[in-house]
């Protein structure tokens, strides 16, 4: 399955809508609640062109033991860039600009299908009753219920969600949920809230463990040598990480890369730290 083909909002370029969340008029509209972290409903403005986005101030995050303080902003951003390079584009437009609140974490928000066509969509997570997955389906984990029952956690065995799996096996994430699945029109898949990536020790939590141990695409495969390359030391890529991340964090990086193209397979959870993230959704 090809990946789809990136469409813009409003007819714009993806350069354009990056110029427009970067230059344009932030004003605040609402909060968005249940968030551990500040997570602001915005609209964007710019030479007569306004879109929806999400704004995250570096003054509204919760510190975290095992993360620097006020550093999820640039994670986010270093999940698009590195996303980017996939040619995948699974991260929506992200940048790190000025606001209201102070500098943050600015997004193109995502609308879902149209209403009338959301049950075209097919189901990406599951619970089960059965002991093993239906055709079209990965096992992820037995989940427990509620009085004392039990039923399996599946996900779909869509090509867009193990795209998704190979990002995060790459970018670390330590909390890739079901809610962070946004599908869009046109067939895309995005993923959002990558505040807690990057780390140099494995935080990797994801629900997308189905191809755990199998061999990688040759697609994955291809996409991999491209980024190695793309990490290098001196370039464009790497000046622009330099910016986000620390450097043992980028060497790590270069690392789980470079771990991944030898292995030539998905990777399998390690056991030292909780594979799945708590709540799941």
């Amino acid at each position: 399955m090809p990946a789809p083909e990136r469409i813009s909002p409003g007819g714009l370029t993806h350069p354009e809508l990056i110029t427009l969340l970067t230059k344009g008029r932030l004003t605040v509209r609402g909060r968005i609640r249940g968030a551990s972290n500040a997570v602001l409903y915005c609209t964007v403005a710019y030479e007569g062109e306004e879109r929806t986005c999400v704004y995250k101030p570096i003054a509204g995050e919760q510190p975290l033991w095992d993360f620097p303080d006020g550093t999820l902003a640039q994670r986010e951003v270093a999940a698009y860039e590195i996303s980017e390079v996939t040619g995948w584009g699974l991260v929506p437009p992200t940048v790190l600009r000025d606001g209201p609140y102070g500098e943050g974490m600015c997004q193109l928000w995502i609308d879902g299908p149209p209403e009338e066509s959301a049950d075209g969509e097919p189901a990406l997570l599951a619970l089960v009753e059965d002991e093993e997955p239906a055709e079209g389906w990965k096992a992820v984990a037995l989940a427990e219920v509620g009085e004392g029952r039990t039923a399996l956690l599946v996900h779909a065995d869509d090509p867009r969600l193990r795209r998704l799996a190979v990002l995060d096996a790459v970018i670390n994430n330590g909390d890739r949920k079901g809610g962070h699945l946004l599908p869009a029109p046109g067939g895309r898949l995005y993923g959002i809230d990558h505040g807690v990536t990057f780390n140099a020790d494995d935080k990797l939590r994801t629900l997308l463990w189905g191809w755990a141990g199998e061999p990688l695409t040759a697609e994955a495969v291809e996409v991999l040598g491209r980024l190695a390359a793309e990490l290098m030391p001196g370039t464009a890529l790497v000046t622009r990480l330099a910016e986000l991340i620390t450097p043992e964090e980028i060497e790590a990086l270069r690392g789980r890369v470079e771990g991944l193209r030898s292995a030539g397979r998905h990777p399998e959870p390690s056991g030292g730290w909780p594979s799945i993230p708590w709540p799941p959704v």
